[in-house]
């Protein structure tokens, strides 16, 4: 025999779903919900406990519906819609790409290719369409890295790219890895003087990783070398081996550098240890093997 506060539990427990019933045939009035909702294909009884997500997601759906391109995106999220769909006669929401959005995935799949460290988005985004050319001092630098892109993998040999502040020493090398990215091959860029101070920091997590990720990608730029205060940890522990292991296995490596082969060793040579000057002649001895020298001295492209 039901107690009387069972009885009355059962009774609000139907009228809770009278009222979600309600509630979800008041929003079917409208069309874009009402559409949204016959996708789904499940009954109302179940439909009608979630019809406040629904409506949310009916928002999204028409948002889309009406869109001209991802800039004038108006969802939650840039490029998604938070949308219901059916698992086992099960409703679940997630966040599904627009077409606008699958279309920018596509067209920059690449970039998972190159791995960038502490660059700006326009290193990532470079393209050998864009590169400034009015400016004929960049011409030797042009003419080395589009042959470069003709004769790889033949070619083991990387550029030492010196020069000018902000003269796009950076951004043509990326550009030249973009391409490569877009045929598959991986590459690495890292802005040299923040990876060691990221090694120094990864000591018992993950340091092995950041070295043997470098050490061994088929193309890898060193970015801004000369750049970090000079050390004996990061000269021979660091850079010497790296540069050894690139050279035995013929990986092309790349540097930029506001120093040309005499003044970076010069750098090398002075640490808090002293004067080192031949385990800095040793190192540029193996950054002379592994790339060829090539000025840029160009007007500076980021003022």
């Amino acid at each position: 025999m039901q107690t009387v506060k069972n009885m009355l539990a059962k009774d609000q427990k139907q009228d809770l779903e009278q009222q979600l019933m309600v509630s979800l045939k008041e929003e079917l009035k409208d069309p874009v919900f009402k559409d949204l909702v016959d996708e789904l294909n499940l009954p109302y009884e179940k439909l009608c406990k979630y019809t406040s997500i629904l409506k949310n997601s009916a928002v999204e759906w028409s948002h889309c519906k009406n869109c001209k391109g991802l800039a004038m995106c108006e969802n939650a999220i840039s490029g998604f819609a938070y949308l219901p769909k059916v698992d086992k006669e099960k409703l679940i929401f997630c966040y599904k790409a627009c077409r606008f959005q699958k279309q920018l995935e596509e067209k920059t799949a690449y970039q998972k290719n190159v791995s960038i460290f502490e660059l700006p988005k326009e290193i990532k985004e470079a393209n050998m369409k864009n590169i400034y050319t009015d400016d004929k001092n960049r011409f030797e630098a042009i003419k080395w890295i589009t042959a470069f892109k003709k004769e790889y993998p033949k070619n083991s040999k990387g550029l030492y790219l010196c020069g000018s502040f902000g003269s796009g020493k950076t951004y043509l090398v990326a550009a030249l890895f973009n391409e490569f990215a877009k045929e598959g091959v991986k590459s690495a860029i890292i802005f040299w003087p923040e990876y060691l101070r990221e090694l120094k920091s990864s000591f018992g997590s993950d340091f092995k990783e950041k070295v043997e990720q470098i050490k061994k990608v088929p193309l890898l730029l060193i970015d801004d070398i000369g750049a970090e205060s000079a050390t004996s940890w990061s000269r021979d522990d660091i850079l010497c081996p790296l540069l050894q292991y690139r050279m035995q296995e013929h990986l092309p490596t790349f540097f930029t550098s506001n120093f040309d082969f005499n003044d970076l060793e010069q750098h090398f040579s002075m640490t808090k240890d002293g004067v080192e000057q031949v385990k800095a002649r040793r190192l540029m001895e193996r950054i002379k093997q592994l790339s060829e020298m090539v000025p840029l001295v160009s007007k500076n492209l980021r003022s």
